[in-house]
């Protein structure tokens, strides 16, 4: 048993004050919560002032795109920011099911030989998962796209009726195999013409599971307005809990964004819809999505054409002659790690070409398989939709290994301690409410019934931090094991693996 004495308790819900109280933990779980002065136990953990609170949900991330959940198991870059449930299989792509053995929807992210694969089915990936251990608790969405990959290939095309009722078969293996729900990605080259038909005929199957619906939006400029509204005649349609990746105000768009903020503000009265967002102003992405929308079309060998052939070339160097070679650092180039870290600007300077070349020099010499970080977001907007009722918290980032040759951004490691610090100096909202939307509401989003919670016989995942210049997480429990002590990672390996609750 643990006994943690005199914490100021967050118990998550947002509607109760802060308490002082002593916590025991046995086993893996909350045992009592009250006074016991006299209580013995083989350890016993003095709060001295610090905050208790239920461990942090991170609702987008990318550990399973960059493959870290298996070279990097304890995802310590969570640990370390409070975060003891992860979210994968986001923006379309995820590491099963696997109808022909092919990782092609995550390549754009990272190197896909990394691993070797010994699964097909999400069951199986996750009785793999499982075997192996995780520092935090894991739960996948099936990727739109790697189904459809897996169905048609590189193929564009509308799914014929068998096609679609065999995708509808395998969403329905994969929920009763533990997935959560199904993500799109339809912002990306390879689902942006996907027929709004599909995917409602997709999401109707998700509704009857009590998944969720999670959608990287078709359009994030000037069709934000439209694409928005799709998400929301989904959830309207076939009443499916919806998510919004990454709602983010980009830079110049910023007049559509309010109005899509206020849709969304409208149809939660009448729909489970959120949206989710980083602290942060800068976005990460693959270097493609810098082209304009008319050359992101097919697999990243055909976008190359586009960049060899003199007229296609031409036509890109016009589109792309205002880009801001300050505003895009490289966070990853495989086969090319000397850049990492650089600007586009300082890249351009080097190779002594205009910036807009440069850039294309640069997607040809890492074959387009290269991530940028890209400073296009309205920090102020951004901040302002943190407090909404129907936003959540995301790093959409993963944890990294220590040798990693991928630049790290800030919300990898300290996207919640941010949020916190954001919205109480800003006075945006109170610690108890700010608390429960990083914990009880994406638990109850997610179905999670035993997670999110201070509370007697609740899971325990707990964060333990102090409030001194700044968010300070100081001892973070994953399933009643202390995984961080005195902000130092423990080599623990507590985390489960999260199903669907109607999952056999």
């Amino acid at each position: 048993m643990i006994l943690i004495k005199g914490a100021k308790i967050l118990d998550g819900s947002g509607k109760r004050p802060v308490f002082i109280a002593d916590v025991l933990l046995k086993d893996n779980k909350i045992a009592a919560i009250g006074k016991f002065p006299a209580k013995k136990s083989h350890l016993t953990i003095e709060a001295l002032g610090l905050y208790l609170a239920p461990g942090f949900i991170d609702v987008n991330t990318d550990s399973d795109h960059h493959l870290t959940l298996f070279t990097n198991p304890l995802q310590q870059d969570f640990l370390l920011q409070g975060t003891t449930t992860i979210f994968g299989g986001l923006c379309g792509a995820s590491l099963a099911p696997l109808i022909s053995g092919s990782l092609d929807s995550i390549r754009k992210w990272t190197d896909t030989k990394q691993i070797n694969i010994d699964w097909q089915t999400v069951g199986e990936f996750l009785k793999v998962l499982g075997r192996r251990k995780l520092g935090v608790n894991f739960g996948t969405l099936v990727g739109h796209s790697t189904v459809r990959r897996g169905i048609v290939g590189e193929d564009s095309r509308d799914l014929t009726i068998p096609e679609l009722e065999a995708f509808k078969k395998i969403l329905k293996e994969s929920l009763k195999g533990g997935a959560l729900g199904l993500s799109t990605g339809l912002g990306y080259a390879h689902a942006r013409r996907v027929p709004y038909s599909e995917i409602k005929e997709l999401a109707t199957v998700v509704a009857e599971s009590g998944g969720v619906y999670a959608t990287h939006l078709r359009d994030e400029r000037e069709g934000l307005l439209a694409a928005t509204e799709e998400a929301i005649q989904i959830a309207r349609e076939t009443g499916v809990k919806t998510l919004i990746s990454h709602f983010r105000p980009i830079t110049g768009f910023e007049s559509e964004y309010k109005k899509s903020l206020e849709l969304i503000h409208s149809a939660a009265g009448e729909f489970n819809i959120h949206f989710d967002n980083y602290p942060f102003s800068e976005s990460m992405t693959p270097i493609y999505t810098l082209l304009p929308s008319w050359a992101q079309i097919g697999n990243l060998e055909i976008m190359l054409t586009y960049l060899k052939n003199p007229e296609t070339r031409a036509r890109l160097l016009k589109d792309l002659a205002g880009i801001d070679g300050g505003a895009v650092r490289i966070a990853q180039a495989i086969g090319q790690d000397y850049l990492v870290g650089r600007t586009l600007r300082e890249f351009s300077e080097n190779q002594g070409l205009p910036v807009a070349e440069a850039l294309l020099k640069l997607m040809q010499l890492t074959g387009l398989r290269a991530v940028v970080f890209h400073k296009n977001l309205n920090e102020d907007l951004l901040f302002q939709s943190l407090d909404r009722e129907q936003s959540m918290v995301a790093s959409n980032g993963a944890s990294l290994p220590a040798d990693t040759r991928t630049l790290k951004h800030e919300r990898f490691y300290r996207t919640f301690p941010k949020f916190l610090e954001t919205v109480l100096q800003r006075k945006m909202l109170a610690l108890p409410q700010a608390i429960a939307k990083i914990t009880s509401v994406p638990a109850r989003k997610f179905g999670l019934k035993n997670r999110g919670l201070v509370e007697e016989g609740k899971i325990a995942d707990l964060v333990m931090f102090s409030q001194h210049h700044g968010i300070n997480i100081e001892h973070v429990f994953v399933g009643g094991q202390m995984a961080v002590k005195d902000r130092r990672t423990q080599n623990i390996f507590a985390g489960e693996i999260l199903k669907n609750g109607r999952a056999s």
